[in-house]
This record gives structure tokens, sequence and C-alpha cells, in this order.
């Protein structure tokens, strides 16, 4: 079908490019070796980021659900920053840190955070009370009870929000690498996107895609799986 609406010629080469011309595209770039130099690039900021994220979203939605006062003042707030679309946070960072590493990486951990700080917050508060009664009655309280039943009782919705948090971060690094003056995906994007170059373009958007599949099906998939199948939530 792509094909297909490229011959009838509505738009033209630089608006809407062929199938063929984005393959010739994208395999000159690994070619060259410029596309592999940008996966790297990005991939490294995102995996930082991302961390960075997976710590402090964490550590803050345990911490509001351990507080009743911090849950009526803070969980609001939480919702409010997780709309904030990343980009707002870019201003923001380049007074702070400049146009650099620290300003993309700084973007990437906010994009994600409150998410995985709402989904924990929710999976926490989700888990049936009888767990913790359950718990309480052979002797498991305080951090031994989050340990052992909580945490591992509201995982499942935890890994939801971390993929949403993965999702959430790569759009925040395309927004900070949009600006970024050397390499990355988002670079090579704003290149193509400079030069009228759609092959290029829709090649950067194609490979965002492969490698969000990639990392679906190769880590968060089989985490997820591996927690359905230890609570028995998945089907025969």
């Amino acid at each position: 079908m792509w094909e297909v609406i490229f011959r009838t010629g509505i738009w033209p080469d630089f608006l809407f490019p062929s199938p063929l011309g984005v393959f010739q595209n994208v395999l000159e770039g690994f070619q060259d070796r410029s596309f592999i130099i940008a996966i790297g690039a990005s991939m490294k900021r995102i995996l930082l980021g991302y961390s960075i994220s997976v710590v402090l979203g964490l550590s803050l939605g345990l911490l509001i659900v351990a507080s009743k006062y911090l849950d009526e003042v803070l969980s609001p707030l939480l919702l409010g920053f997780q709309t904030l679309p990343s980009i707002c946070w870019l201003p923001l960072a380049i007074l702070w840190f400049g146009i650099g590493e620290d300003s993309i990486i700084f973007v990437v951990a906010v994009g994600s955070t409150f998410s995985i700080a709402m989904a924990t917050l929710g999976g926490v508060k989700n888990v049936p009370p009888i767990y913790m009664r359950v718990a309480r009655t052979m002797g498991a309280k305080g951090i031994k009870a989050y340990t052992t039943v909580i945490i591992p009782a509201a995982f499942p919705t935890i890994i939801t929000g971390m993929k949403q948090g993965w999702s959430f971060a790569w759009r925040a690094l395309m927004a900070g690498e949009l600006l970024s003056p050397k390499d990355g995906l988002g670079y090579i994007l704003t290149l193509g996107r400079d030069l009228h170059d759609m092959n290029q373009v829709v090649g950067v958007m194609i490979i965002i895609i492969i490698i969000g599949l990639v990392i679906d099906k190769f880590i968060f998939g089989k985490v997820e799986y591996s927690i359905r199948q230890r609570w028995g939530l998945n089907r025969a």
C-alpha cells in the first residue's frame, strides 16, 4: 500500500518517500556506520536516564504510599507532572545544564519518573488487604511485609508502569536530541528534516520502532511473562 500510494504521485518524493528509498537510506546509514554510532549514543543516554527514573520512581512511589499525608498531598502533584509533556522540561534543562549530555539525560529521567511512581503507587494500593493481614499473622511486619508480600504482589502493575515509562523515556530522548549538537537518532532525524530528506526521517522512525519492539519482546515481555507465570495470571 505504501508503494502504491507513492507511485500515484499525490505527494512529491521529498514529502512522501518510497519504501525502496527508505531501505536504501537505512542500508547506507549502516554501511557508513552513522546509524550505528547514533543508535549507540541514543541507547547510552536512554539507558542511563531510564535507570535513574526507575530508581527515583520506585523510591518516590513507595515513599508516598507509606504515608497517608504524603499520599493526599503528593499524588495529585505526581499526576500533574505525568501529564506534562517531556519537551516542557527542555528549556529548564538547558538553563540548568546547558546544551549537552546532562540536559538530555535529565529530560529522559524526568520524562519517565512520574509514570513509574504512579504505577508503583497504584500497584501497592491495589494489593488485596487480606495479603497484609495474612503477612502479619505469619509474623511479617514493616519493611519485611513490604519486601516479601506487598511489592511482589504489586509487581505486575509496576512492570506495566515501567513499560509506559520506557516509551515516555524515548519520547523525551527524541525531544532532547532534537537540540543535540552531535550524534544520536534525534540529531539524525533533525538533520534529515533540515535537508528535506524524508528517506532519512522515515528510516530513523522505523529504527526507533524496531528497537522498541525488540526491547519489549526480549526484556519487558520476558519479565512480565515470568511474573504473570509466578502469580498464575497467564492464560493456558
